[in-house]
């Protein structure tokens, strides 16, 4: 109740901000703006002369006041007119001939309003109407007008170009999540088919053993599912992949030498989701010769490395190196952290390195 009544005060408050504005700018600027343009007419016109206005008869002051203030008036309707008409018109291109042409057309509007008011009253009023008096009308008035259409317009312009730069990042920001949704999508067949394979074989020799591969299965599963955009502590990835390594084992020779070394250091860091497990998956896709693979994650300069290293056999197709998974992970990287990772892909002579640098986020709203 004491929540809903301070969001009516607060609405309340900001409608009295909103309506005092808008009366401001809608009945009092305009008589300012008048007052500013009689007193720079008269100072530029009586100030060479030395004459000084406020000694000539009341009336006729008045009256100059008077037709200035209606001219002002109606200058800031048509000033609003076109600002809006040109405002909502978002087929306009932004350009040097656009903006001429604006100014054209409100300079134009304002010598016909400044003719049907201000030019006939000083005909008629004072000591008459000279050139130097048509140019001082005309000219003090225009500049005026183009400096505040000017404002208000950039402004505008400000605006529809902070719009657009936001429409434009949230249409690539889409379109870069759907980017990573596909290429998340694609780990899965690969990890199925593997998962499925090692309960298959598990099946014939080892049911009890299958049932454990299937609950393992469900919850590597789970993990991927319910984990595909936010970043996730370093502690539940690690956790992931040692569930993922230990099903993998399941289905290589016993003569396989697996190390695994995670550093304690890394608990709270975040990361995205995923990233590692491709690195996992080729080095137990690759693996041959002395059957060795090692598997390391420490953190080092705020910065999480992470490595995976496996023998190769004598004989390996050269596209082991490029395999889909890793093409992958190369984009997600440069989606997820870019100009802060660092991913090198080296085969030698008898082996397979792969090494992962990223950096380490503190909190879960980084990216």
């Amino acid at each position: 109740m004491r929540r809903r009544q301070m969001m009516k005060r607060n609405y309340r408050s900001r409608k009295f901000e909103f309506d005092s504005m808008n009366f401001f700018w809608k009945y009092i600027f305009p008589g300012i703006f008048g007052l500013i343009i009689y007193t720079t007419i008269r100072l530029v016109n009586d100030l060479p002369a030395k004459a000084r206005f406020w000694e000539r008869p009341l009336w006729v002051n008045a009256i100059e006041i008077l037709f200035v203030f209606l001219a002002a008036y109606i200058i800031n309707y048509m000033l609003n007119y076109f600002i809006r008409r040109f405002a909502s018109d978002k087929s306009r291109t932004i350009n040097g001939k656009t903006i001429l042409k604006e100014f054209a057309t409100v300079l134009l509007w304002l010598f016909i309003i400044i003719n049907l008011t201000i030019t006939p009253m000083a005909a008629l009023t004072d000591d008459g109407l000279g050139w130097n008096d048509v140019a001082i009308i005309h000219i003090i008035p225009g500049l005026y007008v183009l400096l505040y259409f000017a404002i208000v317009r950039g402004n505008n312009y400000l605006k529809d170009y902070v719009q657009q730069k936001i429409r434009l990042e949230k249409i690539e920001n889409d379109h870069l999540q759907t980017e990573l949704k596909f290429l998340k999508a694609q780990y899965h067949p690969h990890f199925l088919f593997n998962a499925l394979n090692t309960i298959y074989f598990q099946m014939d020799e080892n049911i009890k053993a299958a049932k454990e591969s299937i609950e393992q299965f469900s919850d590597l599963l789970r993990y991927q599912l319910y984990n595909q955009h936010q970043l996730v502590p370093i502690s539940r990835e690690l956790d992931y992949l040692e569930s993922y390594i230990d099903l993998q084992r399941k289905r290589t020779s016993d003569k396989l030498s697996l190390t695994t070394k995670f550093d304690s250091r890394l608990t709270e860091q975040f990361v995205y989701p995923l990233l590692f497990l491709p690195l996992v998956e080729n080095a137990f896709k690759y693996v041959g010769g002395k059957y060795q693979i090692g598997i390391e994650a420490v953190l080092v300069d705020k910065k999480i490395r992470f490595e995976a290293i496996n023998s190769l056999p004598a004989e390996i197709a050269s596209s082991s190196e490029s395999g889909i998974g890793l093409e992958n992970l190369k984009r997600r990287l440069e989606l997820l952290y870019p100009n802060k990772h660092e991913l090198v892909l080296r085969k030698n002579e008898n082996s397979f390195v792969a090494i992962l640098e990223i950096e380490a986020n503190q909190q879960a709203n980084e990216s």
